[in-house]
């Protein structure tokens, strides 16, 4: 069986890194028909993802997303075309813009001249309407 295997080291922080793979999870069940379920963890998240010809897992923490996957006998003719355009979907939802991710320095100075020494607020999103279970 073919494999693939995708490591994506990031800066965003546990709790936008989560959103980053609920994203996935949501893109995947709506594009490739994937059954997705989501366990979070204290210290990582684990996405298990299924379809006929596919199963695999999206390891999720602080700092990295690691992928596996394997392809079925019919689907592994297409190994590095569905490796890539997978790498392709993680990179551009890394690499989207996150509005609860850290702001630069410039940011945290220009907003705290604007609004003297308080501390912005900040509204928990919605989590998406992947299944999700708590571990």
């Amino acid at each position: 069986m073919p494999d693939i295997h995708i490591h994506r080291d990031h800066h965003l922080g546990f709790k936008e890194a989560r959103k980053v793979a609920f994203s996935w999870a949501e893109k995947a069940e709506e594009k490739f028909d994937m059954e997705c379920t989501y366990e979070e963890g204290e210290k990582e998240d684990l996405l298990t993802f299924t379809r006929t010809g596919v199963k695999g897992t999206l390891l999720v923490d602080a700092h990295q997303f690691e992928m596996k996957a394997q392809l079925g006998f019919l689907l592994g003719a297409f190994k590095d075309r569905i490796e890539a355009e997978i790498g392709e979907q993680l990179d551009a939802l890394l690499n989207a813009p996150h509005p609860g991710a850290k702001k630069h320095a410039a940011d945290k100075k220009k907003h705290t001249a604007e609004a003297g020494a308080d501390k912005p607020s900040t509204k928990a999103a919605a989590k998406p309407a992947a299944k999700a279970k708590k571990a």
